[in-house]
């Protein structure tokens, strides 16, 4: 489950009943189209937090009722008004799905140095590697790993890694 800053499903209005249930005044796009939805995240104090979903009813218009998992009274739920509420991303897409377009990119450094540009993709069980023609002539293989990936450039085509000191420099 991942938060996604872009889909606002509505803002909790007020809570509904005695059983920790809360109303959600609706986004326009989600009049009449209510997607299936396991957790959603709310923005607390400018922060996104998740909450699994144990029941929804959607009685019509601009309205959406939802209930929490072990937010069951009045009290526990009477908080979240006024909370902008998110929908996920549903399961985080693997680095693996679509991996090949990034075959032509090119790679720089966080310290705007260019490593190379991606020649293939290298799938091991459990490591991606990105194999790099570098500017030399030679060849690199480095981890593609979300920790060491800073941005992709779709666009551009231009892929910004941390990589850790000397990680270029090996044979």
């Amino acid at each position: 489950m991942a938060y996604n800053p872009d889909i606002l499903l509505g803002r909790i209005s007020k809570t509904h009943g005695f059983d920790g249930t809360v109303t959600i005044k609706l986004e326009k796009a989600f009049i009449g189209k209510i997607p299936e939805m396991e957790s959603v995240f709310l923005e607390i104090e400018g922060k996104p937090v998740p909450f699994f979903i144990e029941n929804s009813d959607y009685p019509g218009a601009d309205i959406l009722r939802l209930k929490f998992l072990w937010y069951d009274t009045f009290e526990k739920a009477a908080g979240f008004t006024g909370c902008r509420v998110f929908l996920t991303t549903g399961k985080r897409k693997k680095p693996e799905a679509g991996i090949g377009i990034l075959k032509g990119y090119k790679v720089f450094n966080s310290d705007s140095s260019f490593v190379g540009t991606v020649s293939s993709i290298v799938e091991n069980p459990g490591n991606m590697l990105l194999a790099i023609a570098a500017p030399d002539g030679g060849e690199l293989l480095l981890p593609f790993h979300e920790n060491l990936i800073v941005s992709i450039d779709k666009r551009k085509k231009l892929i910004v890694m941390d990589l850790p000191e000397g990680l270029t420099d090996l044979d």
